[in-house]
């Protein structure tokens, strides 16, 4: 130890002399500047002063950095040694530069360590495929009108050859689908009672009569809900469909997810949910995706179906003047790739769905007063008719011939906007199918139709029922280049945001709607995914222990399970968009609040069995939990004391202020060392005046910008009130409608870079009113912004004159940002919420919305359940490295601090206090990881598999892109960047991975390459997901 002090002892000084020698060099070189200047003689004498006063500034800067340097060295020098004297070994022992301390974390370094390949991605230039479209040139050229396109009202006269199908038919595949909304105008179980098990039911049956007939299906909620209440021949039944090809599941989710407010963490976990449930009880692997009904599509989707293993998919809701325009060009059938994509790793191969529904009016072809005659429940005595006023006809061999030359038209006219000679007619609607007799009237009016058009050579028609997949098989073969291995369809990059259905009415407020929810759901994701990792570490550390003792294992497993599928069932288009009734977004919100309450009592039983010193005390009690999760916690008096855990869900060593509430001012708080941690005690508002006597809260530890509110009414009165104090200062302002706070916090970490708002805002006594908080800065923007796209990537906007404003509003489900040459501007948020930038510097966002009317989309009734609801946000401003003559690309990445800020806001540390009847028994610190993994790989979930509770486990990873030309100085991080690469035996502490296979992102498939036994290696962006089994 003698001689390590005295290397450490040398180092420092060897440090300090070169900084010294530094220092004499620059001093010397500012001289040799002034002396070899040409006219050093008579400006000498008239700027002397002027001189000498710059070099003093230069000098002054260079100390000041220098001394910020050794700073550093000397408390890096400092954790070093004492790392050393606790046999921890040295900061290179993990993955990362830094390692856990045993109480407080080192200073974070000065500049954030990156490596330099790790800054290649998101500096290389976007190049757009020959054949390739970029939907924000799409946006340029558009002009949005609408013109009356006749039949087809927002599109325009097809028109064909009578002879164009004489060297090859046209293959038409009719459909067959009901969508079912797991919650709108009623609750997932009303729906389920009332239609959704009779349609699955009647299915079984009619499908089975016929071995032509096909169907399929998405929603797994709903077919897990029925599978639990059918018998086993019923059950034997169904698999002999799937086998014979009869019924497919498509995607395969827990629902049809929305894609604009949808954190990926939800969209990948009901994906997972769904699959694992259809791999236990099924053995099925989707293929292709189906998406009739999400307000607008996101290309996050894509990819994680792609990365799920599905091979295509299809879209619906996309704005009009879109699809006409894809329409015209014939690129409805396109590979669909990520703006960050290369090469084509991320293809997907996408049907978009032409007209303006998927009900059958609006599918089979342009004209939807012929179409809707064919829908078979609309004949006449039913409870279903045609708008037109023109009525179904049965068919029958007298009107059999006139009824197939009606329909093969629309048929033919709908192909003529595709590439191939394969078409796809959806047969179906909402909760479609559920009497036996519908299943009668469309399949065997329709095979009559079929048999006709068969067994007539002429017509150049072959038409069948077939699944979704049957159809891509087809059109995979027909769109095959001759000689070649590729499909010759067009790429298309981007997203489909803002929808339009008809005319101006744009689906933008749904991105706000019920933002009380909005945050529950975030709040939920993050507790669920802290209770997925710890139960996952304590099975683990049990079974290497051998030590059970008791822990309550199955019911934990039951409660995740729940919970799971409780935030699988809202990620639902209809449930976190905000769109259901009142009475089901209770529900919803009931479901939501039961599981947050559930993930607590799983994270306290799991860190309770893994912070005891000594296992063979464990004793599980439900009736009297060792660790507490309230609101307030209750100290006991005369100077007594109690212990709090703190549990860090995040993938790295990290610097943040912890907030815990107690019964009495009196507090001061020490390390488990007993070293003292610099805390601050404040009051606890009731109202805006009054402060609570029960409550009391404790936290541990240039640009001018303008905060104001679009209320319509003048402020006559505001109330301002400041706290000041050693670990944050804030202001809180007082309106009519929104509590509005302004947060600093004053230490090293990332919490300190940025400031933190909160809102609180409370409308319900307005008339049809969005209250919105604008955000204005001296930024030259122009019409330019950037917004997330499910908390995965960023999609470049631009605010367009030539659209309304509600146009102009997008989905922020974390964060937005705005830019000019030198500085950077982001909004990070802990809710999804609609954002835009209606002039340059400024970005808006909405933050509640209250609707007095209907928007006649269905739903028949307004928006009026709005709730006081807590909006959280943080706020950057970062430096860029200025670019000459920058032009609009379609990339753009966070920076490295704005990712890992946000990942903080959305998980923050969780504070659990040990019980007063807990006695006197010896906790531990409980440290898994080795180390920190890299800043720019997050850990998405260690989440214990269905099939196998104890056995193993899927690590889900996430290597996020991120820009360098942003400042890395004083970040506050404590991590650095290996260029995606992780050493396995390094990952974790305690623990070490018996096996680790690389599968695709919902384990449905074994993947080949890309990560050994020894190491994991990830690509920018790229989320992979391991096989993982912890002894």
């Amino acid at each position: 130890m003698m001689k390590l002090s005295r290397q450490f002892t040398v180092f420092g000084s060897a440090i300090f002399c070169v900084v010294v020698f530094s220092l004499y060099l620059m001093l010397d070189h500012l001289q040799l500047d002034h002396t070899k200047s040409p006219n050093g003689g008579d400006r000498l004498q008239n700027g002397q002063l002027s001189i000498l006063q710059d070099k003093i500034d230069r000098l002054e800067r260079l100390l000041a950095e220098n001394n910020e340097i050794i700073a550093n060295i000397r408390d890096s020098v400092i954790n070093l040694k004492e790392s050393v004297k606790d046999g921890r070994g040295g900061p290179d022992s993990g993955n990362m530069s830094q390692g856990p301390y045993p109480d407080l974390l080192v200073s974070p370094p000065l500049v954030l360590p990156i490596d330099s390949q790790d800054c290649q991605f998101a500096a290389r230039q976007f190049s757009k495929p020959a054949d390739g479209v970029q939907l924000l040139d799409v946006y340029d050229l558009l002009t949005f009108d609408n013109p009356d396109g006749g039949v087809w009202k927002q599109g325009f006269d097809i028109t064909y050859q009578e002879n164009e199908w004489d060297s090859e038919p046209l293959q038409v595949y009719l459909v067959p689908h009901s969508h079912n909304d797991p919650g709108w105008l009623k609750t997932f179980d009303d729906y389920y009672r009332d239609q959704t098990q009779h349609i699955l039911n009647n299915m079984v049956v009619k499908l089975n009569e016929d071995s032509r007939r096909k169907m399929i299906w998405s929603e797994i909620s709903y077919f897990a809900k029925w599978w639990d209440n059918i018998d086993n021949q019923k059950r034997d039944a169904v698999k002999s469909l799937v086998e014979r090809g009869q019924l497919e599941i498509t995607t395969g989710g827990w629902v049809m997810p929305d894609e604009a407010n949808s954190h990926y963490f939800a969209l990948i976990d009901q994906l997972l949910e769904g699959h694992q449930w259809l791999e236990k009880n099924l053995g099925v692997k989707p293929q292709t995706g189906w998406a009739v009904d999400p307000f607008g599509h996101s290309p996050t989707q894509a990819y994680l179906l792609k990365q799920a293993g599905l091979a295509n998919m299809l879209i619906q809701r996309v704005h009009y003047s879109i699809k006409k325009h894809f329409a015209s060009q014939k690129t409805l059938e396109f590979f669909w790739r990520q703006n960050w994509d290369p090469a084509s790793s991320t293809d997907m191969l996408c049907h978009m769905m032409p007209f303006y529904s998927y009900d059958v009016p609006h599918t089979c072809g342009p004209d939807p007063k012929v179409c809707c005659q064919f829908d078979f429940k609309r004949l006449p005595g039913g409870r279903v008719s045609c708008p037109w006023r023109i009525p179904p006809q049965p068919i029958t061999d007298v009107n059999v011939q006139q009824r197939v030359q009606m329909l093969l038209d629309q048929y033919r006219k709908k192909s003529k906007l595709f590439r191939t000679k394969v078409l796809m007619v959806p047969l179906g609607d909402d909760f479609r199918y559920t009497e036996a007799l519908e299943w009668d009237q469309q399949f065997q009016n329709y095979q009559k139709l079929f048999d006709y058009m068969n067994s007539h050579p002429e017509l150049h028609v072959k038409a069948q029922f077939g699944t979704i997949s049957d159809y891509f098989g087809a059109l995979r073969k027909s769109a095959m280049d001759p000689g070649h291995a590729s499909l010759s369809l067009p790429v298309v990059s981007g997203d489909f945001f803002t929808y339009a259905d008809r005319d101006d009415h744009y689906w933008s407020g749904y991105f706000t709607s019920r933002p009380f929810y909005k945050r529950l759901d975030r709040i939920l994701e993050s507790h669920l995914r802290g209770a997925e990792i710890l139960f996952s570490l304590a099975l683990a550390n049990i079974q290497r222990a051998g030590k059970p003792n008791g822990f309550p294992s199955v019911e934990s497993y039951r409660l995740l399970t729940e919970a799971r599928r409780n935030l699988g069932l809202f990620q639902h288009h209809d449930a976190i968009a905000g769109t259901g009734k009142e009475l089901v977004v209770i529900d919803y919100g009931t479901r939501l609040f039961h599981s947050i309450l559930n993930l607590k009592q799983v994270m306290v039983n799991s860190a309770h069995w893994l912070i005891l010193k000594d296992k063979n005390a464990y004793s599980h009690n439900p009736s009297k939990a060792f660790l507490q999760m309230f609101k307030t916690f209750v100290l006991p008096k005369c100077f007594s004391s109690r212990s709090v855990v703190i549990y860090n869900p995040t993938e790295q060593d990290r610097m943040s202020v912890v907030t815990v509430y107690v019964n009495t001012p009196h507090v001061r708080v020490d390390t488990s060392h007993s070293h003292p941690i610099p805390a601050q005690v404040s009051a606890v508002w009731d109202d805006a005046t009054t402060a609570s006597t029960e409550a009391f809260q404790v936290r541990l530890s240039g640009n001018c910008f303008i905060y104001y509110f679009l209320i319509s009414q003048c402020v006559t009165e505001v109330m301002i009130r400041v706290t000041k104090g050693s670990v944050f200062s804030e202001i809180t302002t007082t309106f009519d409608h929104v509590t509005h706070t302004l947060r600093l916090y004053n230490v090293q970490g990332v919490d300190g870079q940025a400031v933190e708002i909160c809102n609180s805002v409370d409308i319900r006594g307005e008339f049809n009113r969005e209250i919105a908080m604008r955000l204005t800065s001296d930024l030259d923007s122009k019409d330019r912004f950037f917004t997330d796209l499910n908390g995965f990537q960023i999609q470049p906007r631009r605010t367009m004159a030539k659209l309304p404003l509600q146009a102009n509003f997008y989905p922020m489900t974390s964060m937005a940002y705005l830019q000019d040459s030198g500085t950077r501007m982001t909004l990070l948020s802990a809710q999804s919420l609609g954002s835009a930038s209606l002039k340059s510097g400024q970005l808006e966002v909405i933050m509640d919305r209250r609707l007095n009317q209907d928007d006649n989309r269905g739903l028949g009734q307004g928006v009026l359940d709005n709730k006081v609801t807590s909006n959280s946000f943080r706020l950057l401003l970062e430096k860029r490295a200025k670019t000459d003559n920058e032009k609009p690309s379609p990339l753009s990445y966070p920076s490295m601090l704005s990712h890992v800020s946000s990942l903080y806001l959305n998980h923050p540390l969780i504070p659990m206090a040990v019980s007063t009847e807990a006695g006197s028994l010896s906790l531990t610190r409980f440290s898994p990881l080795a180390s920190s993994l890299p800043c720019d790989i997050h850990m998405v979930n260690l989440r214990t598999i269905q099939s196998k509770v104890r056995d193993e486990a899927a690590l889900i990873l996430h290597r996020k892109g991120f820009d360098c030309a942003l400042s890395n100085r004083n970040t506050g991080l404590l991590c650095a960047t290996t260029q995606g690469k992780i050493r396995t035996e390094k990952l974790f502490s305690n623990l070490r991975l018996g096996s680790i296979a690389a599968v695709s992102l919902t384990l449905m498939h074994q993947t080949e390459g890309g990560s050994s036994q020894e190491e994991i290696s990830l690509k920018p962006m790229e989320i992979s997901t391991f096989r993982v089994q912890l002894t």
